[in-house]
């Protein structure tokens, strides 16, 4: 008798179990309201005038470096965060964007958990296809301008790079 309980308790332990997966939602999965201005990107920093003209070539011998772009928890299309992963300058701030014409900037924002430093972000864009691997293929590039508050050499620096593909390069 025990084996048959033990049997039915398997059967029917097994058959809930199957059962329990089968829910349908009327969700399609999607991406994101920023979802092609987000991203990771491989970029470089260059020191610019206030012309936009180039003074510094990687000032402080950073080469090639990590960038990401992601939505904001409310996943509207007017914002989105940036980060250059502590690559840089250990910022992390929440842009203005323009998704139609995938541009970005931020006014004085405050870059840095505790607010113990201000940037400000101009001239933000990301331009889908404008760049080439080294592949030769097609890619989607970002360029912004960046001034920092607590930067004693008061440059502007332009970050300048494009889309992460996966591939060494």
């Amino acid at each position: 008798m025990k084996k048959y309980l033990s049997l039915l308790m398997v059967a029917l332990l097994a058959m809930f179990s199957f059962s329990a997966c089968d829910v349908e939602t009327d969700e399609e999965p999607g991406g994101t309201n920023v979802e092609k201005m987000a991203g990771q990107w491989d970029v470089t920093v260059d020191a610019v005038d206030e012309t936009g003209k180039v003074i510094y070539t990687d000032p402080y011998g950073l080469g090639t470096i990590t960038l990401m772009t992601y939505n904001t928890a409310a996943n509207t299309s007017n914002e989105m965060w940036i980060s250059d992963n502590t690559n840089f300058w250990d910022f992390v701030m929440k842009v203005a964007v323009d998704y139609n014409n995938r541009s970005f900037s931020a006014a004085e924002a405050i870059y840095k958990a505790g607010g113990e430093g201000k940037a400000v972000i101009t001239n933000g864009k990301v331009l889908e296809g404008k760049a080439t691997n080294l592949h030769g293929m097609p890619n989607d590039s970002i360029v912004f301008d960046i001034k920092f508050s607590d930067d004693n050499n008061g440059l502007i620096y332009r970050i300048s790079g494009q889309r992460y593909t996966g591939f060494y390069e």
